[in-house]
């Protein structure tokens, strides 16, 4: 296998356990695994990449995400922080109806592109997009287009099973019954789930939320994920409680812990209106939250206490979660308003969370919600996965003493010089390697013209 010897980095920061950074350092790549982190490495048939100046980081893994919504990102006619949740979700929900197969790919492709970019390696989808135009082709879809990227991915295959008439907020064009959802889903942990070493594709079963679904939806995702040893993950408190209390007579984590939808295999996203009960038994049970910190703030929604969490003993990770409350693919933005975001309770909370805190649940807290231990910091053994940024830039003089906390303290956000997966550059000097963006950006716009921007009022009369 070929070998990649990566040369002088001004540092590595490994966020593995020992919380290592080298500074002056090397390391040695062979084919898809990181052979050694050290100082004086020579290799003399490995291709040399020169990383003087460069700060070297872990990929960043995304936990969760909604691809399809990439195509409604900067719409004024659709603003939600100033809508009502019901009110956002019957206008949204007009548009997402018309998506087609091809509008998954093209999307996919683009938030792909912007993860990329901005130094995620692994990227989890949550696809709850199942309309009477995308059939069941959405995962394949995005399956085609991560090979084309060349990112790690793993798709949550998701559902809406309840009709409106029940209490739904789903139209019915994207609803499915519960037995095409758990075939379908089956199919696809049959094509495209694999649990080797450095694999770059995994399957997650994640029905929508509870308050869309039947509750013999997510009792036979239960039983699929424990015949199959596939993870699970849903939303979970971000505002379905009053709700559930009036159908079940019980708040969303009680009957998760009812019908077995809480274990160690198990993260949720958002988490936001939870109790202190409600985060210590997560922590018992040994679930995880993916934090999606741009649309708490959008939506007005309470921040998370991220130290309590960690006291609890909840696995806590970081997503961008979707356009449609979030209008770009950024996990390095991610980094930067959720470190923000805890510096505005600082004082009230005894004290707030270092940004190291943060980079490290986008890296190996993100590798552990999904249940990898390849992937998730810089170690011998582990998937070459990584991103490097240029700290040798005029704008960070006097900033890069610290390399560890730089990203969130400084707001590093923009794009990063090189991204690494699998050993493999799939992105440098403000160049996707493995694809032509130009020519798949044109295609996008086209689709997006005929399929959405074309049909739809809101794209409609903008100024």
């Amino acid at each position: 296998m070929d070998k990649i010897l990566i040369k002088n980095a001004a540092a590595i920061v490994c966020c593995n356990e020992k919380d290592d950074v080298y500074q002056n350092a090397d390391m040695l790549i062979q084919g898809e695994k990181i052979l050694e982190i050290g100082h004086g490495i020579h290799c003399d048939d490995a291709k040399v990449i020169d990383a003087a100046d460069k700060f070297v980081y872990p990929g960043l893994v995304n936990t969760h995400h909604h691809f399809f919504q990439t195509f409604v990102r900067n719409l004024v006619t659709i603003d939600y922080p100033n809508m009502k949740v019901v009110e956002w979700l019957d206008h949204i929900y007009r548009i997402f109806q018309k998506i087609d197969s091809d509008v998954i790919y093209y999307s996919s492709l683009t938030a792909m592109a912007d993860l990329v970019k901005h130094g995620c390696t692994t990227a989890f989808d949550h696809q709850y997009c199942y309309t009477v135009h995308t059939k069941k082709e959405p995962v394949d879809r995005q399956m085609e287009a991560a090979a084309q990227i060349g990112i790690r991915y793993h798709a949550g295959r998701g559902t809406n099973t309840l009709p409106r008439t029940e209490g739904s907020t789903m139209p019915d064009d994207m609803l499915e019954t519960t037995d095409e959802f758990i075939q379908d889903t089956r199919r696809l942990i049959d094509t495209y789930h694999d649990t080797g070493a450095f694999s770059m594709r995994q399957i997650v079963i994640a029905p929508c939320q509870p308050v869309n679904c039947y509750e013999d939806t997510f009792i036979r995702s239960v039983e699929l994920a424990r015949e199959t040893g596939v993870r699970l993950h849903t939303h979970l408190g971000e505002g379905e409680n009053e709700n559930m209390q009036q159908r079940w007579g019980m708040r969303t984590v009680d009957w998760c812990k009812r019908i077995g939808f809480m274990n160690e295999n198990t993260w949720f996203a958002h988490c936001w209106e939870l109790t202190d009960e409600e985060y210590k038994i997560l922590g018992e049970y040994g679930c995880g939250i993916s934090h999606c910190p741009s649309p708490a703030i959008l939506g007005g929604f309470p921040i998370l206490p991220m130290k309590k969490l960690k006291e609890y003993g909840v696995l806590l990770s970081l997503g961008c979660d979707g356009s449609a409350t979030n209008d770009g693919s950024s996990l390095l933005d991610s980094i930067r308003t959720a470190y923000m975001m805890q510096c505005y309770h600082s004082k009230e909370r005894g004290g707030g969370v270092p940004a190291y805190e943060i980079l490290k649940q986008a890296t190996i807290n993100g590798a552990k919600t999904l249940g990898r231990n390849d992937i998730g910091s810089l170690e011998a053994g582990k998937a070459a996965d990584l991103f490097m940024i240029d700290a040798g830039a005029l704008e960070l003089v006097g900033a890069v003493h610290d390399p560890r906390n730089i990203i969130g303290r400084v707001g590093l956000t923009g794009n990063v010089h090189m991204t690494m997966i699998n050993g493999r550059v799939v992105y440098e000097n403000g160049r996707l390697v493995t694809v032509d963006e130009r020519q798949l950006a044109k295609e996008g716009e086209k689709i997006c013209d005929k399929v959405l921007r074309g049909p739809c009022d809101a794209f409609h009369n903008l100024f």
